[in-house]
């Protein structure tokens, strides 16, 4: 069914973040919206403040001219914000960086430094995990090992140590921790990294690489976490599509470039990617393969 047939949404406007809210009415309390710009800001509100939205919607952001939102996610203080820009710079901060804004007007405070005609394209909410530098250096050359992958760490803290170890008990705490970041370029490269190869800064600052430096595969499109069950359809400025199983993409480190999932035309761009979750449909219920 088309939304404007459910929605009154006016020319021009589209749909920013659609939030399903899974959880129990009497566990709301606990609970905040983060909202984030393409100019960097974020915004965190309670998420009472949009429990009773009439049909014609409610006023969530007054954006600048040229500011659009890029994103809405329900978070907890036990969560991560983190936010990609199109130059492959992501940041990563504690959701409590933010403080709980009672309005709902503001654009709310910087969350990253972008540099000129940078924009934000990402904001993701992830799991919130305590690890030292050495623990996540560690974890990730283990990563990268059971992966099959060459020790490619170019991104690593610099403070950590490039020998330090960690046991079989704390790689499978960090391993079910683990949120795989899936990262797409406008000229059709991707790859999976995880979260652990992203550290946790204050907000504000202008990030670590989120992709080579050469930025070969183009600026990045997206970047958001994923399941190795799911599958993403990517659109292009020509209007071809392909549905893509995300277990067939390779994983890199996030200093790393991506490898190719979509073969782009010249003169060709991906220009959006939409995740798709796993139905588990049979065939006996009408599912169907592309």
């Amino acid at each position: 069914k088309a939304v404007v047939n459910i929605l009154p949404i006016p020319p021009g406007v589209s749909i920013a973040a659609i939030m399903p809210v899974d959880v129990p009415e009497d566990e709301w309390a606990n609970l905040q919206i983060v909202f984030a710009t393409t100019a960097g800001d974020v915004r965190r509100n309670a998420l009472s403040d949009f429990v009773n939205v009439k049909r014609n919607g409610k006023i969530a952001m007054d954006l600048p001219e040229g500011v659009e939102m890029v994103n809405a996610r329900i978070c907890s203080e036990d969560d991560d914000v983190m936010l990609v820009t199109n130059a492959g710079r992501a940041i990563r901060f504690s959701t409590t960086d933010v403080r709980v804004f009672k309005g709902r007007k503001s654009t709310g405070v910087r969350g990253i430094r972008l540099g000129d005609d940078n924009r934000v394209v990402s904001m993701s909410v992830i799991r919130h995990f305590e690890a030292t530098s050495d623990e996540r250096t560690a974890y990730l050359k283990m990563r990268r090992a059971v992966a099959g992958l060459a020790d490619d760490a170019e991104g690593a803290d610099e403070d950590a140590n490039a020998n330090a170890t960690i046991d079989q008990a704390r790689y499978a705490e960090m391993s079910a921790a683990e949120n795989l970041i899936l990262t797409i370029t406008t000229g059709g490269s991707g790859k999976l990294s995880s979260s652990h190869d992203y550290p946790v800064r204050g907000r504000g600052g202008m990030g670590v690489a989120a992709m080579d430096k050469a930025m070969r595969g183009g600026e990045l499109v997206v970047s958001f976490p994923v399941d190795l069950d799911d599958q993403i359809m990517l659109a292009t400025s020509k209007g071809q599509s392909i549905r893509v199983p995300v277990d067939g993409i390779s994983f890199r480190s996030r200093s790393a470039g991506g490898v190719k999932v979509f073969n782009t035309g010249k003169g060709e761009e991906v220009v959006s990617v939409a995740w798709i979750a796993e139905q588990n449909n049979d065939e006996d219920e009408g599912g169907t393969e592309e």
